[in-house]
């Protein structure tokens, strides 16, 4: 009777392996995921989109289709609050996005920039400061055609 091995001990043995494989398993699918990265294609003429809105910078290099090649933003570059609505901190990054892309392969690009925020200009001034020209500048801020209300005046 020593050899023979209960039910209950087969069924512990068996949950323990289907425990394993299972674990083993989520580990290889992660592993899959973050090392597979997309490729983007660079060419030397791309695009810069600025989006200042009253709260934060965001500048994003993206090649003529569209898709990423770098980003930033004055939150990811460490300011906060009322902060990342200035000139300063478009300037930083516009900066830090521009490096990535200029060492991407990035030489020349079209401004797009969007939004009431008071870090555009200096946004723009980084662009070519990080070595990539500025070919052209547009202002794509939507307007309404006297579409919706407007929200009540603020009272300061």
């Amino acid at each position: 009777m020593g050899d023979v091995s209960s039910p209950f001990t087969q069924y512990q043995s068996q949950r323990k392996e289907f425990k394993n494989k299972m674990a083993k398993g989520t580990q290889q699918q992660s592993a899959k995921a973050a090392a597979k990265k997309r490729i983007v294609k660079v060419d030397a003429h791309g695009d810069v989109h600025v989006t200042a809105s009253f709260n934060n910078i965001i500048v994003v290099y993206t090649n003529k289709q569209g898709q990423v090649i770098s980003w930033s933003s004055a939150g990811k570059m460490g300011f906060r609050g009322s902060k990342k609505n200035t000139p300063y901190a478009a300037q930083l990054a516009s900066q830090d996005a521009g490096k990535v892309a200029f060492e991407a392969g990035m030489k020349k690009a079209d401004v797009y920039v969007k939004g009431p925020g008071s870090g555009r200009e200096s946004a723009i001034r980084a662009v070519s400061g990080s070595g990539i020209e500025v070919t052209s500048i547009f202002d794509v801020t939507p307007l309404p055609h006297n579409g919706c209300r407007p929200p009540k005046k603020r009272r300061v």
